[in-house]
């Protein structure tokens, strides 16, 4: 059978015999935006990324959803991408996943004009300690991350004099990913992390993000909670002008904002690869996407 457009996810969400909120939340949003998709007359399917048994060659497109392993098997997932990308579309386009998958893409939207957060890159084989290197990016209280990662893998909140806790994780990691170091924003803490959803480069909605009592990390499975958020016309023009700013608009993505320590909205991170992009909060956002997808298909 050809199918117009194919749901990728990871294997563990396709009919899982066990089912908790985080799992039904999953399946809900990939049923909504299938929903709107063939209420547009397409033909949709759902599957696993890493599928063996599937021929990519049957679908036209694919769209990025829940493929929230693909940063743990990062060198299966490049292969698998280079391959299918011969094969199909993807949506995103591959070339703007490829991107989006190495958090260097805030340094090329920073030289475009979009404030992100002040960021300090640590390439592969840098031979400083991680004490040096906070040294050198200026700022005490810093944020440790990989440079490719998702849901805060290896992501540490580091005070002064604290270092020498993480010297040793540290040094293990940087031979083999690069790393950023951040400023720590006491407004995370205070007025948490909104997620803007844009979708063909038009504001669809928003949520607010926070973290847990005495956390930083506002993702639901660090214990952070999610709050309904009216957007102001200043936030809403900040994230269209991210997604304008990109070589090209992407169909979809999550515009995660927070305030640096000047007050000033910042870029957190650009999300157009998997972003949960909480349909379940907007009536009207799983059709918005249905039409980016469509206008998209058209002219490509």
């Amino acid at each position: 059978m050809r199918y117009d457009i194919t749901i990728l996810t990871q294997s563990d969400y396709v009919n899982p015999k066990e089912k908790d909120v985080y799992i039904e939340n999953v399946l809900l949003e990939d049923q909504l935006i299938i929903d709107a998709l063939e209420a547009k007359g397409l033909k949709v399917c759902r599957t696993n990324w890493d599928n063996p048994d599937f021929d990519w060659t049957s679908t036209k497109y694919v769209l990025f959803r829940a493929i929230w392993d693909y940063f743990d098997r990062f060198p299966e997932f490049s292969k698998w991408l280079k391959e299918t990308s011969t094969k199909t579309k993807m949506i995103n386009p591959s070339e703007q996943i490829i991107w989006n998958m190495d958090k260097h893409y805030l340094k090329d939207l920073e030289d475009v004009g979009v404030n992100i957060v002040k960021t300090n890159f640590v390439e592969i084989g840098d031979e400083r300690t991680l004490k040096q290197a906070i040294a050198d990016s200026g700022w005490e209280h810093v944020i440790l991350k990989p440079a490719v990662s998702g849901g805060a893998r290896h992501t540490y909140k580091i005070k002064p004099g604290e270092s020498d806790q993480h010297e040793a994780v540290f040094k293990e990691l940087i031979t083999e990913e690069a790393m950023l170091i951040q400023p720590f924003l006491n407004n995370i803490m205070e007025k948490g992390e909104v997620s803007f959803m844009v979708f063909g480069g038009g504001y669809s909605h928003a949520v607010l993000k926070k973290a847990k009592a005495g956390d930083f990390r506002v993702q639901d499975d660090h214990g952070g909670t999610i709050h309904e958020y009216e957007a102001s016309s200043e936030e809403i023009q900040f994230v269209q002008n991210v997604m304008a700013k990109c070589k090209s608009v992407p169909v979809y993505g999550r515009v995660d904002v927070t305030w640096d320590n000047d007050d000033n909205l910042a870029l957190v991170e650009l999300e157009i690869i998997e972003p949960e992009l909480w349909f379940r909060e907007s009536v009207k956002s799983p059709e918005m996407l249905a039409d980016a997808v469509i206008d998209y298909m058209s002219n490509n």
